[in-house]
Parts: structure tokens; sequence; C-alpha cells
């Protein structure tokens, strides 16, 4: 162990800087400050090096954290870089966007009574450094190999998927429906939680090391699925899932009514300086409107949060569910009650008041009753409870499902869940179709970016062993034949 941990049973728990809820809210800048070097290693020194590492098993990538940590203590971040990045294609951004409270932070073993060691920050510290001193370079192979592997999607999953095949030499060919690279990352994501440039110097070591990056090219519009089989050895479909759900209640066709990703899309273009003609015109602008948010996930937080940052009159998060049973992240639900937003617990949407345009929301007080099959209790609605909310926004951000793919990429053979999503081998990533593999959301239905990391991870390995196989195969067929 080395010299100096431990130290949780004399150092509390200490975050970076945060910058005030009054500064936040006027500007798009991250809420924590960087943490500052000798801050950082004592925030890494309480860790208890733990036998077994509670806070590895419950990361998705297997962050060797103990090891990494130690390091940052000992001032070795650019050996604590090396132990970070061999398990995580992105540290930098996980460390932003990660629900560390439900993962890693969340199991630390000294959680209880003395606070969990602040892992995403020092992860985000430790990459950022690695940024500045050059220590992060761009894939390259040992080897080029002439195989190719087609990509669809320029999402985290994509991207992930697409290093590490070129790590070993692969032709490494992403295609994606918009104009830039990063996908949720860049179009989902506010930048007070992930700035973009950190996305695009993501994306420019990838560029740099290779990595063909084929934008606003769509699969099933621009080509289809089965010319990229034709072009590639092995296509990956790392789609995302973008459907939004959707709510059927009275009014719910009047104006000013919008799903979230189109208003974090408009808010993110908006942002990052693109002509954006329905924020332009007001329409998706929150600035001087009642914004009622429905939902409580995590797009749900960055729906408020955007709304505030824009100006909006007051900011209302109607949740059926409360407080402890929320989806997102609990640190989420804090800065967002620090820069103002209310939040309405136990409450559901009933009706959608107004005539041309939303007016108000009728809302419905919420009793939560026995637990269903996932072993949550079932929202159950109070007779005589309804109460109205006033509102000339209204944001619907209830979670999302895959898109009908087999349609989409004209591939009806594709095989999908009876929850849409695409069914695969979970042993080789592989979909019913010979060389095409999934990864992502579009597998695992809405979730985590750290998930579509991993499986960007293991596709990559599944996809060297599909391709080096079929190459076997082939040498014995022509020594056959000579």
């Amino acid at each position: 162990m080395g010299a100096g941990m431990l130290k949780f049973v004399t150092l509390e728990q200490e975050h970076p800087d945060k910058r005030a809820p009054a500064l936040r809210r006027r500007d798009w800048g991250e809420v924590y400050e960087d943490f500052q070097p000798e801050a950082a290693a004592d925030q890494a020194a309480r860790c208890s090096q733990c036998g077994v590492p509670f806070c590895q098993i419950h990361c998705p990538v297997s962050n060797n954290i103990p090891d990494w940590l130690m390091l940052t203590a000992e001032g070795r971040l650019e050996e604590a870089y090396e132990i970070s990045s061999a398990t995580n294609n992105m540290p930098e951004i996980c460390g932003r966007i990660c629900p560390q409270d439900r993962l890693c932070e969340g199991n630390c073993v000294i959680e209880k009574g003395f606070e969990s060691v602040t892992i995403g920050a020092v992860e985000r510290y430790i990459t950022d450094t690695a940024f500045r001193n050059g220590w992060v370079k761009p894939p390259k192979p040992r080897a080029e190999r002439p195989q190719s592997v087609g990509i669809v999607g320029a999402g985290p999953g994509g991207l992930t998927v697409a290093e590490e095949l070129r790590r070993m030499g692969y032709q490494a060919h992403v295609y994606d429906r918009y104009d830039r690279v990063g996908g949720l990352l860049i179009y989902g994501i506010p930048n007070f939680k992930l700035e973009k440039t950190i996305v695009q110097r993501r994306a420019d070591l990838l560029i740099e090391g290779g990595v063909h990056m084929h934008l606003n090219v769509e699969v099933g519009r621009d080509c289809s699925l089965a010319e990229l089989r034709a072009q590639h050895e092995a296509v990956v479909i790392a789609t995302g899932a973008y459907k939004a759900r959707d709510v059927s209640l009275p009014g719910i066709g009047l104006g000013n009514i919008f799903q979230a990703m189109d208003y974090l899309t408009a808010s993110n273009r908006k942002g990052l300086g693109d002509a954006v003609p329905a924020f332009d015109d007001g329409t998706l602008d929150a600035s001087g409107k009642n914004v009622v948010v429905v939902g409580g996930g995590d797009t749900a937080m960055d729906c408020v949060r955007t709304a505030v940052r824009q100006g909006a009159r007051s900011v209302r998060c109607l949740y059926r569910r409360d407080r402890v049973n929320m989806p997102g992240s609990m640190q989420e639900v804090r800065h967002a009650e620090e820069e103002g937003v209310e939040f309405v617990w136990l409450s559901a949407p009933e009706a959608v008041l107004g005539d041309a345009t939303v007016e108000g929301v009728r809302a419905v007080r919420i009793h939560l009753g026995v637990a269903d099959a996932s072993g949550r209790q079932t929202p159950q609605p109070i007779p005589g409870s309804s109460y109205s909310i006033d509102a000339d926004l209204l944001i619907k951000a209830l979670g999302f499902d895959p898109e009908d793919l087999p349609t989409f990429f004209g591939e009806p053979t594709l095989k999908t869940t009876r929850w849409g999503t695409l069914l695969i081998d979970w042993r080789t990533m592989m979909t019913n179709l010979d060389g095409v593999f999934a990864i992502g959301d579009i597998v695992r239905g809405a979730s985590l970016v750290v998930w579509a990391i991993k499986d960007g991870r293991d596709a990559a390995r599944s996809i060297h062993r599909y391709i080096q196989a079929n190459a076997d195969e082939r040498d014995g067929v022509r020594e056959a034949a000579a």
C-alpha cells in the first residue's frame, strides 16, 4: 500500500470548489472548478485500498480505481492516467457525467460514517492533467491491417469501438447522421455538465489516429446496411435509442409542447453557433416563460437546468414518484434545486390546458401503492386531488425507446427483442446477421454512457476474433485448393 493512504479517518470528503448558484444561472460553465493538485492528492489519499474494491466491482468498465487513487496521492499522475485509460476510453467524460452516487462512490466501503472518496472528480482531474501535459496520444497501431469495419453512430459507443479497432490496426469508418462527432455527448448533454471542447478534443485524437469520420451520412437514407456490409468485413450498429416516449393526454397537441431531445438539441446547437430557427424565433427558448418539465430522469434534469440558464420565469419538474424513487442522479437534483428549480413530487399530468398553445397543466396527486414486478411502487392517482400549474412551455422528458431499425435499415430479417432493442448474442455482441454487431442503447435500451463504452470495448475484441477467424478460414481454403 502506498504511504499516506487511509486518510478518511482524519480528512473529510471534499469536492472541487463549487461555483455559486447565482453565477451558474447566468452562464453555461461547469458546476465545479478544477481540482487543485494538493486537494486532489489529499482526497485520493482517503481511499482505504480495499482488498475487494466495491467501487471497481460496481464500475461497468471495471476501472482499477484504488490503484489510480494511490498513484494520484503519490503525485504520480502520468502513471495514474495510464492505469485509468487502460480500462476506459473516455475517463474525462465519465468523470463528469457518470452518476457516481449510484456506481463507484455509492458503493465505496467508507461511505457510511465517513463519506465516499470523490472518485469522479479525481478521475476528471487525472485526465484533464494528462491532456494539458500531452500524455494523451492518438491511437497508433503497431501494424496496419487491410480489413475495415463500418461503425454506425459517432456516439460514445461507436467512438470507443473505433478507437479499440484502430489500435489493433483495422481501418475504422464511422458513419453518423449529424454534422459533428459525439452524438448525445454533443447534442443531448448541456455544456454545464460537459463542455463541447472536451468531446471535440477526444474526436480530434481519433481522427489524428486514422479513424475515418463520414458525417451527414444517415444509414437507411444515404446508404443501406447491405451496402455497408458489402464494403466492410464487419459492421457495428451503435445508433443509440432516440425515439422519444410520449404520453396521451387531453390537450397534448397544443402548441409550445416539445420533446426533451428537440429542446436540448436546439439549445446545444445555439451554443455551438449554429442557426436554429426554432430557437431564434423564441419557440424553443425558455426566456421569460413558465416552464414545466414532465419526467424524473437525467434528461429531465438537463432540461430544467437549461431552462434556468435561458432565463425562464419559473421552472417546475413534475414527477409522479418521490425524491427517493427518482431515477435521475441525486447530485443533479441538488444542483437544480440550488439553481431555483421547483420539484413537484408525487404528481402526474392529467391534461394540458389552453386554446392554441399551452397555458397550464392540470395535475393529480399520486400515492405510491404496492410494488410491481420490477420492485418499484406503483403510482396511483388520488381521487379529487387535481390542481393546475401555469405553463407557457411544456417539455416531455419521459425516456427513450429504440427506433425500428429493421424497417429503417431495410433489413427485415434483423431480429429485435420484444422491447424493440436489437437481439444479440451477449458473448459476442453479434446480431443474427453474420458480421453485424450491435452495442450501447440500441441493445440495452436507454442507459449510461459508461455502459456504451464497455460494450464498445467488448465488441472490438469480438470483431477482431471474428475477422481473424474468417481470414484463417479463407487461408485454409486457399491452401486446400492449392
